[in-house]
This record gives C-alpha cells, structure tokens and sequence, in this order.
C-alpha cells in the first residue's frame, strides 16, 4: 500500500511528513527525522502519495522563485482563493503537487500581494498596497547596496563621509538600524579587525585629540558648549562695606575667584578670621535663566589649556573677587582666642568686601614658604602678618582633623601643573589670558610639580574646610536642607556620598561637611549659598522661605545629576591629562622611566602623572623601584607599552599610605572606549574650591 504524505504549516513554517494515523479533528504524522507531530487537520494543507515529502518541499521551493508575483497579482481573482486554484491558474489546470506547493510557498512569501487568510486561503493586496510595497522594497534594496558599498571603502582604507559624521555615535550610542553602523560591523567583520582599528585605518580618526575631546562633548555637550544670551544682573542690595582688606589665593590660570582671606585683630588676643566667598547668589534667584544654565552645566570643566566654565565669562566676572573692588560676598567671621586657637564665636554676614590682592601661589611658592611664615627667614610679600597666622591656624585646624580621623593625613604624591606651549607668564599678581582657541593635540606641553600641602595650600583648605563645616553645621541648626558629603569610616570600599542632611566624614575628620565655597565654579555650592543667605537673612525661621525646603524633590535631583557629571568631568580630565602625559614622553623621546611597582604589574612613574602596566614587574614586591624601558605608546587608546629594565632596590620601600585615594589605580590604564557593535537584537576629596 502506498504511504500518505501531507504537508502541513506550523508557526510560519512548512513541514511534511508521513501520515501515521489520521482521526477526525487530528492526524500523527512522522516527520523525515523519525519525531512524530500531532497536527490539526485544518493545518494540513496538501495530501500525497508521490514523491516523498524532503522531495516536494525541496521541488516547491525552487520552482516558487519562478512565479512572478506581477503576473500572479494580475491572474488572482479578486475574492478569496485558495493556492491550489492559483497553481492552476498560473501552470495549467493539471498543475502538479510540486507546482501547487511552490505556489504556497510564493503566495506565503509574498504578504505585500497577497493577504494571508489561513488554511493556505489568501486575497490579492490593494493596488496601492502594492505599490507602496514594492516602493519600500526597492528603497531596501537600494540601502542594502549602499551598506555594501560603504563596507566595501572601510575594508580599502577610505572612510565615507556619512561614517566619519556618525563617528562617536556609532562607536558610544549606536543606533543598530542605522545603515553608517550597519557597514562598519560589516566591514569589521570582513577584515577581522576591531573597529576601533578599522576606523583610524580607514582614516576616520586624524587627530587622537580631537577624538577624545569631541566623544567628551558627544557624551556630555551633545548641544554644544555655547552659552545663551545672558546679562549678570546687579545686585540690588544694599550691602555693608567690610571693615577687613581681603586677599584671595588662588594659582595663574584661575579666573573664577570665589573665595578670599581676611585677619583682623592680631595682637589684640581675639583674631577674627575671614573667609569671604563670592555672591552670585545674591544676584539671581533659582529658577532663573542663570540658574538653568548653571544647573545643566554642574561644574567648570579643566583641562590643559582650555576649561568650560560653569557659567559665561562675563557673568563670572561680575561677581568673582577681584582685587581692587569692593565685591559683594558671603562672609564668615570666626573669632579665635589668638594664643590658644579656641574658637569663640561664629558669625555669618551678607557684605561687600573690599578685596586688596589677587596672590597667585604658583608665583609665590617659592618666596612664601615655611620657614618665612614661622620667622624662621625673611617675610618679604605682601600680608606677612596675617599668612603667618593664617599658616599658624591652618596647622592647628589640620592637626584637630587628625585627632578625630585617628590618624595623619599623608599626601606623599605630587601635584602636577601642565603648560601648553603659547601661554605667557603673567604679571605679578595677574591671571593668565585666557585662551582665544582650543588646543588641537600638537602643542608642546610642559609638566611641572609642586608638593602637596604646600603651605598657600595648606591655608587655603583648611579656611575652606572651616567654611564648609560651620556653614554646615549652621544649616541643620536653622532646620535648612543642604547638599552635604559624608563618608561613614575610613575602611577601603567605603565611598564619599552626597545628601540632605549632615553626617561625618571620617575622611576629613568633622562632623559634617557642605560644599559651599565655590558657587562660581560648583553647582552644588551655589544651592548652599542660596540656603546659607536664606540662614543669614532669617535666622531660625529662614527654614520657612529658604529656596529649597526639607524633602525637596528638587535638591535629590541636583545630587544625582551632580554625582553624574561631575564624575563623567572628572574622568575626562584624567583622561586628557594622561593624553598630555603620553605626549610629553612622545616630545622629549623619552624611552626609560623610574618607577614604582603597585600592583598587578601596574607601576606609577616617579617623575609624572602616570600609571601604567610594564610587563615582568607582576611578581614584583608593592613597593619596589623599577626602571622601565618604555617601547612604544597609543595616544587613541591611552596605552603605553613599557618592561621591566631593572630593579632599583634590594628591598622595596613600605608602600606609603595614600589619603586621599579611594583607589589608587584611578587612570592606571587607557580612557574606556566601550564599543558595542553587536548585531541588532574614596577619590581624592577635595577641600578647597579649587
């Protein structure tokens, strides 16, 4: 007896297969593979006997490509109709098995002619159904030629316009469906090379710094650096004139000056210390077009050579602290007993400060050092007197911190300043011009240091650590929310976090601790200033009309979108830095460095601002001084290739311990470029406002 075939659809596929038994709403049909279906009758579409089933769907199939679909269309009867009839049709009236299964298949392949009803029915498509159909078809077609095309230039070197356009967004937010994305996985794929390496071969990527500082404006400036119009407005107030000669530190390059010094009272046994912070918040209110604009760009970003301020440069102007004005500032007035460095009294007053000097510490680091500030040598600068005191307080404050951290804070690293070529040695006193044009990568760079807790240093964080514990303080006191940094101990792991309300920072050593002292550079201490102006305008009811009240939505949102940006800023500028680091090496042919070993063959170079992997220091004691012979470097991916060339010491030296690092690898290794091209389916806290 002849076997019965039938061939039957499931889920969008077509199979075929014995029929085993058959009852009434159901058969058993055993597939090719020896599995055996249950199938509905109703999804059984033909029956044979002849030729076998692999045979059939193999026959259909291509025959099937032979239809033309046009004509098809044309021959279609307007209602409903079934394949069968349109093999008949289309072959003749004695179409076989194999041609009425390629018309099935066609008709099923075929949805933008012909409607699918079930139970292998179909209806012809409207005609301008069709035609739209057929539109949407070609302009594929034409899109997957141009996919090709574009693959084809990227795997020959040359890089098409469009690409080079969607450079970072299809590296960092690829759109998968994109076709300038579609042909560089594509072309990766055909060249077996990263496409990283494929788009600088292809010539995609000509500068490896404007690579990096065009994804940083991509991902962070995706509207452009630009500022709207904006005029600073006045300050209306009438405020008292200070009885106090100010004087700011800050280094050549800064232009936004928030904070200045004052002393008062020396020789008398009271000394009142100032600590004079500029008052942008006594312009302009929350909310306001200042205030947006502040409040989408957080922080100024540095870098060598350029910055991107916080807020436009003549806005700044009209309230940083510059010598010779009498600038309108958030004063606090602590009175300490002047040989016992007790504090007495805290006050806080809304005044304009006459400001007398602008010191830049990069000019007077040299001059204005330990030994002049104890009497130990000549004091030959201005304000002698009161940087003594200021240097004599700042000790004290610091060795305060140090009794409740239960430890010393240990800064063994220096602080490195980078130069680009062009940029002139200003005047005594004055800043630097600021630059008219960005760098492109090519300028010469100069790297020099300085030692950490320097003492212009060392005053001028431990004024602004005062500041922003006491204003804290004060805060929680008159029952006015803050945007705080708190840090819950010192153990590895344990990270500095912002909030609403005041806790300690182990860290540090206070009790609590707001960033308040740099409203022209921070967003965050511009939220404080206008809190802390709300305290001394209201006192103990200034909680009911301070601009941001308990529990407000708002202050969550500003430390979020702090958090984020200023970390994002933060990277970049390591990351930049490191750039400039890797091109110093570049300039000056430097092929051997000294080095300390850290961990997991990471070694920090002792001369610079660099860590990095040199390869047979993995089994190297932490500690130990090495000598690297550096081979080679990538400024696009950050890397410097280095190995060991000799060892140093017989013995490591005890790894210092460094304070101010919650991880010590931080810019160890090259900027992150993550890349997805898959197929479509504590840091260092800083005190002062610097």
């Amino acid at each position: 007896m002849q076997p019965m075939y039938a061939l039957f659809e499931e889920a969008g596929k077509f199979h075929a297969g014995r029929v085993m038994t058959e009852a009434d709403t159901s058969m058993q049909i055993e597939l090719e593979s020896g599995k055996r279906v249950k199938v509905k009758t109703v999804n059984v579409l033909l029956r044979f006997e002849k030729p076998a089933p692999a045979e059939l769907i193999a026959a259909g199939q291509k025959i099937a490509p032979e239809i033309d679909l046009d004509l098809a269309w044309e021959f279609a009867p307007e209602g409903e109709f079934g394949f069968v009839d349109l093999a008949r049709d289309y072959f003749d009236a004695s179409a076989g098995i194999d041609q009425q299964a390629a018309a099935l298949f066609r008709l099923f392949d075929a949805p933008h002619y012909f409607r699918r009803l079930g139970k292998g029915l179909f209806k012809k498509a409207p005609e301008e159904t069709v035609k739209a159909a057929l539109l949407g078809i070609e302009r594929k077609k034409q899109l997957a030629a141009q996919i090709e095309a574009w693959a084809d230039q990227l795997v020959s070197g040359d890089c098409p316009a469009p690409v080079r356009e969607q450079l970072y967004r299809i590296l960092f937010k690829p759109d998968k469906n994109t076709p300038e994305y579609k042909a560089v996985v594509e072309a990766a794929r055909r060249s077996q090379r990263a496409p990283l390496d494929l788009l600088k071969g292809a010539g995609a990527i000509d500068s490896a710094y404007q690579f990096h500082w065009k994804r940083f404006l991509f991902e962070q400036f995706p509207k452009g650096t630009g500022f709207p119009p904006l005029d600073a407005p006045a300050i209306k107030e009438d405020l008292p004139l200070a009885s106090c000669r100010a004087f700011s530190i800050d280094d050549s390059h800064t232009t936004e000056i928030d904070d200045a010094l004052s002393v008062q009272g020396l020789g008398t046994g009271t000394v009142v210390f100032g600590v004079h912070i500029a008052a942008p918040g006594l312009a302009f209110a929350a909310d306001s077009a200042i205030d947006k604009v502040a409040r989408e760009r957080l922080s100024t970003v540095y870098m060598p050579g350029w910055k991107l301020t916080m807020l436009p440069d003549d806005v700044v102007q009209a309230y940083t602290l510059t010598a010779g004005r009498d600038c309108p500032a958030v004063s606090l007035y602590v009175t300490f007993d002047e040989a016992t460095l007790e504090i007495r009294a805290t006050e806080t007053k809304l005044e304009r400060v006459p400001i007398a000097a602008n010191l830049r510490h990069d000019q007077l680091d040299f001059i204005v050092t330990e030994a002049s500030l104890t009497g130990e040598a000549t004091a030959d600068y201005e304000f002698p007197n009161e940087l003594a005191f200021a240097f004599r307080l700042a000790r004290h404050l610091k060795a305060l911190r140090e009794q409740v951290r239960g430890k010393p804070e240990t800064f063994n690293r220096p602080d490195y300043t980078f130069k680009l070529a062009g940029h002139i040695d200003p005047p005594q006193g004055e800043a630097l011009p600021a630059p008219t044009t960005e760098p492109d990568g090519h300028e010469r760079v100069l790297i020099t240091t300085r030692r950490r807790g320097a003492p212009l240093d060392l005053i001028v964080a431990e004024a602004m650590i005062l500041a922003n514990c006491t204003w804290g303080g004060w805060l929680a006191e008159c029952g006015v929310p803050g945007i705080y940094r708190s840090q819950a101990s010192m153990l590895p792991g344990v990270k500095v976090r912002m909030g609403t309300k005041p806790a300690p920072h182990a860290g540090m050593g206070v009790p609590q601790y707001s960033w308040s002292t740099s409203p022209l550079r921070r967003y965050v201490d511009l939220v404080n200033q206008w809190q802390i102006i709300a305290c001394a305008r209201h006192g103990r009811t200034a909680a009911l009309v301070a601009p941001f009240r308990p529990k407000d939505a708002t202050l969550f949102a500003v430390i979020s979108n702090f958090d984020a940006a200023y970390a994002a800023y933060n990277d970049f500028q390591n990351g930049i830095e490191r750039f400039w680091t890797i091109r110093w090496l570049e300039q000056n042919a430097v092929t051997e460095l000294d080095a300390a070993v850290m961990k997991d063959g990471l070694v920090r170079a002792e001369t610079l601002p660099l860590v990095f992997r040199a390869t047979g220091t993995e089994s190297l004691p932490r500690g130990t001084r090495v000598r690297v012979r550096v081979s080679g470097s990538d400024l696009l991916t950050l890397d410097v290739f280095a190995s060991l060339l000799a060892r140093l010491d017989a013995e490591p030296e005890p790894a210092a311990e460094e304070e101010d690092a919650e991880d010590e690898t931080a810019g160890a290794g090259p900027l992150s470029i993550a890349i997805d091209l898959s197929e479509p389916d504590p840091a260092p806290e800083p005190a002062a406002g610097a």
